[in-house]
């Protein structure tokens, strides 16, 4: 993951938790997860906060210990103090780990305390750099020696988002943005701090300019014949009881069924510019871009050349709201997305 964000952090320190409890919810850049403790223990000391955001893997987030004589021990422990090194080493493949803590306040002797995260390696002098199959692409495309990278991926890996800060700062000079506009918080501007799904918007439509080849065409069409069709089939639909209708087209599912079949018909669209090759897909799958309270997200239509236009409705209907498995989807999507800005008086987009 490019990072995580407790989301809902669970108990204060002093409460128990027993396997299979939810110790908090992680917010990734494609998900938003419960968090299930694996072991039996007392909440010491809770080290993140609701909302935090840039959450490093590896990072330790909760201490548990084996008693509730043993939390008093762990009053004004912070982040800071779990990150100090520690005494001795803790194995890197231990999945949790149990060590006294290196900085004060110490644990009792005797005392088996548990610090739930941490663990995250170093990367040795000279050694290959770990780097995941996009971000050597991207980093092969833009000329960046992939050392050039500050790695935040898991066990030290450079991931595509690094390479992307590393494209920014080089274009850009100092991380932070130079020529920032001067003033004061509350009285020149506002602060609006970043959701994890708008950082991944960001990221997703700067890798589409940089990565891929653009070229735009457009045309007019008259569209009377596609809106009294759509008339014709909505009055169609049957009532329920309330007197709601069982369907209702938008124009959005007719453009969605045309350019599903138009894919069809052009194999050679129906593709994605990979760093070595272009991809050319075997079904038709279109995605459409949808605003939300939390940014754009972008429900997918597997096989929309062979559904119909109820079956596409409702689809996009469905898997809007269900947002989290949609993310998770439509983070890795390659594919035709669509955009319908007309009703708000827009000719193009680009």
């Amino acid at each position: 993951h490019d990072w995580t964000a407790p989301a809902d952090v669970g108990g204060p320190a002093g409460d128990k938790i027993a396997p299979g409890d939810l110790i908090m919810d992680i917010e990734t850049d494609k998900a938003t997860m419960g968090w299930e403790s694996q072991e039996e223990g007392v909440v010491a000391a809770v080290l993140v906060k609701e909302g935090d955001q840039e959450v490093k893997v590896g990072q330790v987030v909760l201490i548990m210990v084996d008693s509730a004589s043993e939390v008093a021990a762990f009053t004004g422990y912070t982040a800071a103090s779990a990150a100090a090194p520690a005494a001795p080493a803790v194995p890197a493949a231990a999945a949790s780990a149990r060590s006294a803590p290196a900085a004060a306040p110490a644990a009792p002797a005797g005392g088996a305390v548990r610090a739930v995260g941490g663990g995250a390696p170093t990367k040795a002098a000279g050694a290959k750099v770990l780097a995941s199959p996009l971000a050597r692409a991207l980093a092969r495309e833009a000329g960046i020696d992939l050392s050039a990278a500050t790695p935040t991926g898991p066990h030290g890996r450079v991931i595509a988002s690094d390479i992307m800060t590393a494209i920014e700062s080089g274009a850009t000079g100092a991380k932070g943005g130079a020529g920032a506009p001067a003033g004061v918080a509350g009285k020149d501007f506002t602060e609006i701090k970043h959701t994890t799904v708008r950082k991944v918007i960001a990221k997703r439509l700067l890798e589409s300019k940089t990565t891929v080849p653009h070229y735009y065409l457009s045309m007019d069409i008259c569209a009377d014949q596609l809106l009294k069709l759509r008339e014709t089939l909505n009055s169609k639909a049957k009532k329920d009881k309330a007197g709601n209708p069982a369907y209702k087209l938008s124009v959005n599912d007719f453009i969605i069924k045309a350019s599903a079949l138009a894919l069809k018909d052009h194999p050679d669209v129906n593709s994605s510019w990979m760093a070595d090759s272009i991809r050319q897909y075997h079904y038709v799958d279109v995605s459409v871009a949808v605003a939300s309270p939390t940014g754009l997200i972008t429900p997918i239509i597997t096989d929309a050349d062979m559904k119909g236009l109820t079956a596409i409705s409702q689809e996009v209907k469905v898997s809007t709201a269900s947002k989290v498995a949609l993310l998770m989807l439509s983070t890795s999507f390659k594919k035709l997305s669509l955009s319908l800005t007309g009703l708000l008086g827009m000719a193009m987009r680009l």
